[in-house]
């Protein structure tokens, strides 16, 4: 099984890279890294994991520019987002942060798409809450026209594009409906989001990996019915916290890599962190 990591790097904690060095060094999978633009002081949505809002939210750093870091000093390493908030960026433009980033990685990148949980972080962004998921769909759905091969026209409900030339393009091939980097959809478990994934994603980042023996052959079943290679699918548990028993129970339902949580803190202490975690590598 492929050990990766996420954590929230900031101002205050260590650098993209050093840990990207670390990482490689040491046999880790990938970093992947979590988005927020800003945190509104007057916020009345909840934290979803309960209690106040760890500080670290409001400090993050933009994912993009640390993993570009990290790419430059890495050879191996695979790099993504947990989570890319779509629906607060510019289509156009992200479309080529992603392709950028992801050719000149070697096609290391893994996209990972959210639909957020902070509605005065989305508002700020001129997002309607009620509409971000399909907001968020209709915006995949222009990038990958733009990542397409021939210049592709777009237009949808909420944004649109001209048959366009855009390069670079993602290093990866198009695979069935997929175009683009490996793309992970989050999210809770649902009919709908497993219809999304299955309709234009290679699979699914579910964060904490709780209940999967139950819902991981629902998913499967809605892939198997829009007409996907089963052999295909991925399903990543993020944000975990491991122990043998859980990666053992991730084994036997086929999962082959885990994302596992580090603390948003200083060099020493995330590295003491990724010396406890050498006996899973």
């Amino acid at each position: 099984m492929r050990i990766a990591v996420t954590i929230f790097l900031t101002d205050e904690t260590i650098t993209p890279t050093r840990l990207a060095r670390e990482l490689e060094g040491r046999g880790f999978a990938g970093l992947y890294l979590p988005e927020h633009t800003h945190i509104p002081v007057e916020r009345t949505t909840p934290y979803p994991a309960g209690g106040e809002l760890p500080p670290e939210y409001g400090r993050t750093l933009d994912p993009f520019v640390a993993l570009g870091q990290a790419a430059a000093i890495t050879e191996r390493l695979g790099l993504g987002t947990g989570i890319t908030l779509v629906a607060q960026h510019d289509p156009i433009t992200l479309a080529k942060q992603v392709a950028s980033l992801d050719h000149l990685s070697g096609g290391r990148f893994t996209l990972g798409v959210g639909f957020g949980w902070n509605v005065e972080e989305a508002a700020d962004h001129g997002v309607r809450w009620s509409t971000r998921r399909e907001l968020v769909r209709d915006r995949m759905a222009l990038m990958r026209a733009l990542w397409s091969q021939a210049p592709t026209a777009y237009e949808g409900k909420f944004g649109s594009v001209r048959a366009s030339h855009a390069y670079p393009k993602p290093v990866q091939k198009p695979r069935g409906p997929v175009t683009g980097p490996r793309t992970l959809v989050g999210g809770a478990a649902g009919p709908g989001l497993f219809a999304h994934i299955s309709e234009c994603a290679d699979g699914w980042l579910p964060i904490g990996g709780r209940g999967l023996g139950e819902t991981l052959p629902v998913l499967r079943t809605a892939w198997a019915d829009a007409g996907r290679d089963p052999r295909a699918l991925q399903v990543v548990p993020y944000a975990v916290h491991p122990t043998p028993g859980k990666l053992a129970r991730y084994a036997d339902l086929g999962i082959e890599e885990v994302v596992v949580q580090l603390p948003p803190a200083k060099e020493a202490q995330v590295l003491e962190t990724l010396d406890g975690l050498a006996g899973y590598l």
